[in-house]
């Protein structure tokens, strides 16, 4: 469930990264000199490592141990781009290196595994001895797409397939591959619940975001961010599995209802039988919430949806319920990009800018937020 971000180098500007950790309770930056790392609630800097020269790229947490993976980045970098060191904070040093051919577009940890993505290829180490679990091949995959779900009990991993706008999900736990034809233009976001059971996708046409059963590569829900075409720059479920958030080039952060999920998906299912499974983002029925005003969590929807199928499918879109906008919003600067996951506090969003700013909102009364 790790929300990061890569930011391109500015003279105006030292950070190079930004990321939750899995529970979204801390949050790391790397910067032209270093690593930081913060608390969220009540937020504080808790880690600094600025002692040397040179940059880091990424700086991939393990929930709130002493254990990081860092790749270099910036025009300086610390390390090389094509290395992911194991960093032992109490020991102040790398533990364990991996090497690659070409540079590391990310790297994600959970306690018993490391995963690092390249531009072509995902690999899956064992934490322990740092062997090599699994690889698999991907589309071309320059923004690092890949997510994997954090759960002691459920090993899910998802990225992006060979095909364009279509994503591969791994079950490991019950050796099943799920195949999703998620868009029919290429990714720019994907995530995963807790449990590893939903996934969520946009493109990078930025207009939907599509939830999915990772089983059975079922629709359970689509929902509009907007009308214009975007950049998101990330998605992210709450730890209940009751929302979902997006944040875009556009300067705003959607939070949407999500519904239960166990009835009501498309009647356009994946093969879930064997050893793989296919889903569509392109047709089947979804299951139907109530309409505006039932509700101060419900997404809102249009008054002409009684007339799907007659209409443009625009007009049965399922709309954000609460919306977010990122004071100072400017389309024409870098510093508008942005990241955002759920606190720990009951309806409360956090998000960070590219320009480092910690932002935190309360969306229980739906419409728009403010900090």
């Amino acid at each position: 469930m790790s929300i990061v971000m890569r930011v391109p180098e500015s003279p105006n500007n030292e950070l190079l990264f930004c990321g939750f950790n899995q529970d979204f309770a801390c949050f790391a930056i790397g910067t032209k000199s270093g690593f930081r790392i913060y608390n969220c609630d009540p937020f504080k800097e808790v880690i600094r490592r600025a002692e040397q020269a040179g940059g880091i790229g990424i700086v991939e947490m393990l929930f709130r141990c002493n254990i990081l993976a860092l790749v270099g980045g910036g025009l300086n970098p610390r390390y090389p781009t094509n290395k992911v060191l194991i960093w032992d904070d109490h020991q102040t040093r790398p533990i364990g290196e991996l090497s690659f051919k070409s540079a590391v577009k990310a790297v994600r940890l959970r306690r018993d595994r490391i995963v690092c993505v390249l531009e072509t290829k995902v690999y899956v180490y064992n934490f322990s001895d740092l062997s090599l679990e699994d690889t698999i091949a991907t589309a071309k995959n320059d923004l690092g797409l890949v997510a994997l779900c954090p759960s002691s009990t459920d090993m899910v991993l998802a990225c992006p397939g060979l095909s364009r706008g279509s994503v591969r999900v791994e079950l490991y736990n019950i050796r099943r591959k799920t195949f999703i034809n998620a868009h029919e233009s290429d990714l720019a976001a994907l995530a995963l619940n807790l449990t590893g059971t939903r996934l969520a996708t946009a493109s990078d046409k930025g207009t939907l975001v599509r939830v999915y059963d990772t089983q059975t590569g079922a629709l359970q829900q689509e929902l509009r961010r907007g009308a214009d075409r975007a950049l998101v720059y990330s998605i992210c479920f709450d730890q209940l599995c009751k929302y979902l958030a997006c944040s875009s080039d556009k300067g705003t952060v959607h939070i949407f209802k999500l519904s239960d999920g166990t009835s009501g998906g498309p009647n356009k299912q994946g093969n879930s039988q064997g050893a793989s499974g296919s889903g569509s983002g392109s047709g089947g029925s979804r299951k139907q919430t109530s309409g505006p005003g039932s509700g101060k969590d419900d997404n809102a929807k249009s008054t002409l949806r009684f007339m799907k199928g007659i209409l443009p499918k625009y007009f049965s879109s399922e709309w954000s319920f609460a919306q977010f906008r990122i004071p100072g919003y400017s389309k024409a600067s870098v510093a508008m990009k942005a990241i955002c996951a759920f606190g720990a506090e009951e309806n409360t969003l956090l998000t960070i800018t590219a320009d480092g700013k910690f932002l935190k909102c309360n969306f229980a009364r739906g419409g728009d937020c403010a900090v």
